[in-house]
């Protein structure tokens, strides 16, 4: 009579303990939920065949947890898992950064890839919606509206006090006062090369000065020998220009290796001299054909980097692993784009023009978890459009040139303007 007591006692024991951890909820009940509720507003009432892959430090023991309340939330919205070869294919991954974790879904049907995904705190306490997590900001650096007369502006590049404008004929070198920005020197190429409309151009830091690259010639440009020279003082800037067809220097990133290691690698890219975009044939080789076009941007990736490029076809295709992929969700893209590490949600945004001839332009930051842009932020409108994008040197802003259209008569304005990211 004891015995069966006792017995009686722990089989009730149990009984209860496992009532109560039914009955509790889980930790992933909301996160599940809001990724589910993303997948069937995609998918829509179907059979997937779902894969669950673990990239983060959420412990082994409960990603069995995770994959049951998933196969739940998903059956509840129509959605029911499958090993029929028939079924769309459901691939979730749980990734993180040092700030939140990122939960991605790429649903596979047939050749389309679409991407759904959701923000959660690292406590798990907070979903966030990913169109909610960056804001962006924009601050004017240079208005041509303080120098006559108006130049065209290809790029622009801060050196301590002094701020240089590439233009398709010279660079001018300005310091700031307390009027304003003041012209410290023009730097003219007093040499004939091909230019296009819409030409590029670009200004890098080598150790000392700049290199200015604009079709067809290449220049190396040199502060004053002393920095701390007042202007007016004797000192000036210098430069040495010669025609040139070698490549630009347009990304430097990590490049995986047939070794498996990782080599921090420039990558150039010929500039067609008669046009306006770049050829498509790089150095070094990406282990791909990629077509002409105006933007690349170096993306990181767990692997390395891969690389992204906007076609003068309006396509935007990535590079990885030597494969070259078609990315959906950019069809509101224009030709400009570029990096930015804002620290917020998976860390570096892409910031890209919008498409069309616009009077007023915008600008707006995406995430590519996979194949697919997802919009990171709300568009930010500039005041007229955008004619160059690119990364500062430490990643953590992007610079834009804006060309404001006069009436008859007048030449055209330009802007500098400097956008930052903060997280919500």
């Amino acid at each position: 009579m004891k015995l069966s007591w006792l017995v009686a006692a722990v089989v009730s024991g149990v009984m209860g303990l496992m009532a109560n951890a039914a009955g509790a909820p889980s930790q992933w009940e909301q996160p599940t939920a809001s990724l589910a509720e993303e997948i069937a507003g995609i998918l829509g009432p179907g059979q997937a065949h779902l894969t669950l892959r673990n990239n983060s430090t959420i412990p082994a023991d409960e990603i069995p947890v995770i994959w049951r309340l998933l196969v739940r939330e998903l059956k509840a919205r129509g959605v029911t898992t499958s090993e029929a070869e028939t079924a769309n294919l459901l691939r979730v991954t749980l990734s993180e950064s040092l700030r939140e974790r990122l939960w991605v879904a790429e649903i596979v049907e047939g050749n389309v890839t679409r991407v759904a995904m959701v923000h959660l705190d690292r406590s798990i306490s907070n979903v966030k919606p990913v169109n909610e997590q960056i804001q962006l900001r924009k601050q004017t650096v240079f208005s041509s509206y303080e120098l006559s007369p108006s130049e065209p502006i290809l790029f622009a590049a801060e050196k301590n006090s002094a701020l240089l404008l590439l233009h398709p004929e010279g660079i001018s070198i300005l310091n700031r006062s307390s009027d304003g920005w003041q012209r410290q020197s023009h730097l003219s190429f007093n040499t004939q090369h091909s230019l296009s409309r819409d030409s590029h151009g670009l200004l890098t830091p080598p150790p000392s000065g700049f290199a200015a690259f604009v079709p067809g010639l290449e220049c190396t440009i040199e502060p004053p020998p002393a920095e701390t020279a007042a202007p007016g003082t004797g000192s000036s800037w210098s430069h040495r220009c010669h025609p040139s067809d070698d490549p630009w220097p347009i990304a430097i990133g990590p490049i995986p290796q047939a070794d498996a290691t990782n080599a921090t690698v420039t990558l150039k890219a010929f500039y067609n001299s008669a046009r306006n975009y770049f050829t498509g044939v790089v150095t070094p080789s990406l282990g791909a054909d990629l077509p002409p076009f105006y933007s690349a941007a170096l993306i990181p990736r767990p692997l390395g980097a891969a690389f992204l490029f906007g076609g003068i076809d309006a396509k935007v295709q990535l590079v990885e692993n030597a494969a070259l992929k078609p990315v959906n969700g950019t069809r509101d893209w224009g030709s400009d784009f570029a990096t930015l590490n804002s620290g917020c949600s998976a860390g570096t945004q892409i910031i890209a023009s919008g498409s069309g001839e616009a009077a007023a332009d915008s600008l707006r930051a995406y995430e590519l978890p996979a194949q697919e842009a997802i919009p990171a932020s709300a568009p930010i409108a500039m005041e007229g459009a955008v004619t160059a994008l690119w990364s500062a040197p430490d990643g953590k802003s992007v610079f834009a040139v804006v060309r404001k259209t006069a009436g008859p008569g007048s030449a055209d304005q330009y802007e500098v303007d400097r956008v930052t990211a903060s997280c919500n």
